[in-house]
């Protein structure tokens, strides 16, 4: 492979109106993960009760289970940014894939810091999203439940539908029965639904005092039977570990309960991350040749201007190395092969708008790594496929869908981060959230719409307007239309719109997207078996 030559000039004027314009945002990025994690003033009261009942802090309780000084990947911080009235920071609860005696679990953790653990609707579809994950990469899952139990005012939005919280428990007990190792330690309360999460899971930690599991609490009970009894006499560790069994051990304290759980997690049998027996292609990783901070100066600050996407390839591949494939014809994306911390992967990055020769190009390549096993990589910024008479007799619905098909019909593994505009049908195509990507992560000055707030404002007012016929319509009148319809578009683009929703895996600073992507591929060869590919890859 031949070393990316990087055509950025680092000491330029533009360069360093970039580099200090992204600065700005990584410092608001890192804001807001500050106040999701710390919780701000507002969480201050019921940290300090956590803290007085003898508690643990939730990171802090991940941090005594992990391996010491090993990565801990955390998806979607920010999720329920914005929502809820900014009350449940992170949704409640967190996720991530971290290291346990050298062995990478999925651990799910409800924070009892907001609202009392109570899960609202974007809690469970964080906790059924580590699900998915731990499936698609045959991982086990740690469950550290801590945890009021449904968010009751919001209860149809949690409890009936195929995704809601009896999703959760369906996803549990699959996993299990694939073999992957389904392992609870309870800190608090497992109240109705959430008593399942314990008593699906394969072993169960409680610990003394704190831990208690039951369908219906004190409250209940005496409602329905009028009988009063004391939470830890109707469900806690004691009666469910030496009485009905429920709980399989039993700890005096919580440091107690993680050494149990480590000395379990040691007896699953399950695959440690070895980078010198994977399945895909591996050789000894070399750092890029060019600074990962340099990121921050090449991105553009106009969203506007368009930026290189080898630039950015040079920054996060081993040695800043690519076999470029087709590099003559379809520039408007790059694809490649190189590799990132050792492992071969195949790259399609966007070089803007979408052309149907890129299209075909994309298609033959993703074809192509289909066929040999290779591990694809999509990087995003585009505003989509190209429209206009001479691309509709070019065939770009076609070639658009041919280029869809062939990303919705690979079945190597598949990553994807946003690194700029991710628009339109270009989504689909560059596989975002909607074609089942792995893991998809997004810069913190990415974008996701149907179209840009610029080209909504012109075509949905055009459209308001025509349908206004007849209708007297004043510049005042137009001009607060404008102004509707680019507020909206400009909102619900943002990234933290976007993450707080669940659309991608997490906001990441750019500079740790080798090493996210690196943690990503060793999980795929870890797992993955090799499979003969399709065998034909067919020249558009």
């Amino acid at each position: 492979m031949r070393q990316i030559e990087s055509r950025i000039d680092i000491g330029g004027d533009a360069f360093a109106a970039n580099r200090a314009a992204y600065e700005q945002l990584v410092a608001t990025l890192r804001e807001r993960q500050r106040i999701a994690i710390d919780g701000g003033p507002g969480r201050s009261r019921s940290i300090e009760r956590h803290l007085s009942r003898g508690k643990l802090m939730v990171r802090d309780r991940i941090d005594m289970v992990t391996d010491r000084n090993s990565a801990f990947l955390e998806f979607s911080t920010l999720s329920g940014y914005g929502q809820y009235g900014d009350e449940v920071p992170g949704g409640g609860i967190v996720t991530g894939i971290g290291i346990v005696h050298g062995v990478p679990w999925v651990f799910i953790a409800n924070d009892a810091t907001v609202k009392g653990g109570s899960l609202v609707p974007i809690a469970i579809k964080k906790h059924v999203r580590a699900q998915e994950i731990a499936e698609e990469n045959g991982l086990g899952v740690i469950y550290l439940v801590d945890s009021g139990g449904a968010f009751l005012p919001l209860q149809d939005e949690i409890f009936p539908d195929k995704d809601h919280f009896g999703g959760s428990f369906y996803r549990q007990a699959r996993l299990s029965a694939m073999g992957l190792p389904q392992l609870s330690v309870v800190l608090g309360g497992c109240t109705a639904g959430g008593a399942y999460v314990p008593a699906l899971s394969d072993e169960v930690i409680m610990v003394e005092g704190i831990g208690r599991i039951y369908l219906g609490g004190p409250p209940i009970v005496k409602a329905a039977l009028g009988e009063i009894i004391e939470p830890d006499d109707l469900g806690g560790a004691e009666l469910h570990t030496r009485l009905s069994g429920v709980s399989d051990y039993m700890a005096t304290s919580e440091r107690e309960a993680y050494g149990k759980l480590r000395e379990l997690c040691a007896t699953t049998n399950q695959r440690r991350v070895d980078a010198r027996q994977p399945w895909m292609d591996w050789t000894e990783p070399e750092p890029p040749a060019y600074a990962a901070s340099e990121l921050y100066g090449i991105v553009s600050s106009d969203d506007r201007i368009p930026f290189e996407a080898t630039e950015i390839i040079a920054r996060i591949v081993d040695g800043s190395k690519m076999s470029e494939f087709k590099p003559e014809w379809g520039q408007s994306i790059v694809t490649g092969f190189a590799r990132i911390w050792g492992h071969l992967v195949g790259i399609i990055a966007n070089n803007g708008i979408i052309f149907s020769e890129s299209a075909l190009k994309a298609t033959h390549f993703i074809e192509l790594c289909e066929q040999r096993r290779i591990p694809l990589l999509f990087l995003q910024n585009t505003s989509g496929y190209m429209v206009g008479r001479d691309s509709e007799v070019g065939g770009i619905a076609k070639n658009g869908a041919k280029m869809v098909a062939a990303v919705a019909n690979a079945t190597v593994p598949k990553y994807t981060v946003l690194v700029g505009g991710s628009y339109g049908a270009g989504n689909y195509g560059m596989c975002g959230r909607g074609f089942n990507p792995r893991l998809l992560f997004a810069w913190p000055n990415s974008r996701i719409a149907t179209m840009a707030a610029d080209t909504a404002e012109t075509v949905l007012v055009d459209i308001r307007l025509a349908g206004m016929k007849g209708a007297e319509t004043t510049d005042e009148e137009i001009a607060a239309l404008r102004a509707e319809v680019r507020g909206q578009y400009e909102e619900q683009s943002d990234p933290y719109y976007a993450t707080s929703r669940l659309w991608d895996d997490g906001l990441i600073d750019p500079i740790d997207t080798r090493d996210a992507l690196g943690l990503c591929l060793a999980l795929a060869a870890r797992h993955d078996e090799p499979q003969p590919g399709p065998g034909l890859v067919y020249r558009m």
